[in-house]
């Protein structure tokens, strides 16, 4: 049984109204740029008030990058994967694509990778709760059906949904739509009958 990654939506309102005034901070000013004084700001919250359930900055965007891999966690995998092969990973891949292209989690991906260099500790927290319990979900799936005689279901996973994220971030984050457009109708339907055959 896969469990869902820890979410931060059991915190406290003012905690919940916090991290809702840092996310266009960091999103506009990067992590850098963004200080503990303009989200309390932003926030409509005091320093204290801000301090005494975030000590450092580096706390607050670890709890939003959490709250914001589980809710998109959710949105895509919180479906049960049950059904026939084919049905099951178009709808699957329909929706991670529907999901992930959203202008403001692009933009907070965008801000994770220019982060990594100097803290991979926050894009491995980002990693763990949405790519390694996604992955575990698929093979799991993918290793029960033995009709599509699957040697490694879980590089298979690993190629099905890298290769839907390499279609968003080629298309929507790199701007490559003008210069190698595809649509997600022949990508969905050629990647599938690689699987189910």
């Amino acid at each position: 049984m896969i469990s869902f990654p820890k979410t931060t939506t059991k915190l406290p309102r003012k905690a919940q109204q916090i991290l809702q005034g840092a996310l266009p901070e960091f999103l506009e000013n990067g992590y850098a740029g963004t200080s503990m004084n303009k989200i309390a700001e932003t926030a409509g919250v005091s320093k204290q008030t801000l301090y005494s359930y975030f000590s450092d900055k580096e706390g607050l965007f670890a709890a939003l990058i959490t709250q914001m891999a589980a809710q998109k966690f959710r949105l895509v995998w919180s479906k049960p994967l049950a059904g026939e092969p084919q049905h099951v990973l178009t709808e699957l891949a329909e929706r991670i694509l529907q999901q992930v292209n959203d202008p403001e989690h692009l933009s907070f991906v965008r801000l994770l990778i220019a982060e990594s260099g100097k803290q991979p500790q926050l894009s491995q927290l980002f990693l763990q709760n949405v790519a390694q319990p996604a992955i575990a979900i698929l093979s799991n799936y993918l290793q029960e059906h033995l009709e599509l005689n699957i040697n490694d279901p879980e590089v298979t996973a690993r190629i099905f949904v890298g290769t839907l994220i390499h279609h968003l971030l080629t298309q929507e984050m790199l701007h490559g739509r003008e210069i190698m457009p595809i649509s997600s109708e022949r990508l969905i339907k050629n990647l599938v009958s690689l699987i189910v055959k």
